[in-house]
């Protein structure tokens, strides 16, 4: 079964360039195929074009979706990540 992370774009420049390399470089050690949703549109979260082209704002609220063996491990890693960088704050 699939898990899901929700959580809203703290950073005030939004999801650019530098946070997104690091995020898309940490999901691409897992085998789960990993998504990321923004209102109607959801790109591959390995795909740094594909995330950039979303044009994430602060205050956005996205969905982060692992589907796979190690999608637990994937989320997990995911909501460090998000953390440490400063886009959101994820309990």
């Amino acid at each position: 079964m699939a898990q899901n992370l929700k959580f809203i774009v703290t950073d005030p420049v939004g999801l650019y360039a530098t946070p997104t390399t690091e995020l898309v470089n940490a999901v691409k050690q897992f085998h789960s195929d990993v998504s990321l949703r923004y209102g109607n549109k959801e790109v591959n979260l390995k795909s740094m074009m594909g995330v950039l082209s979303l044009g994430i704002p602060t205050k956005a609220q996205l969905e982060i979706i692992a589907d796979g063996g190690d999608e637990k491990q994937a989320i997990e890693e995911i909501k460090a990540k998000i953390n440490e960088l400063g886009i959101s704050t994820i309990e």
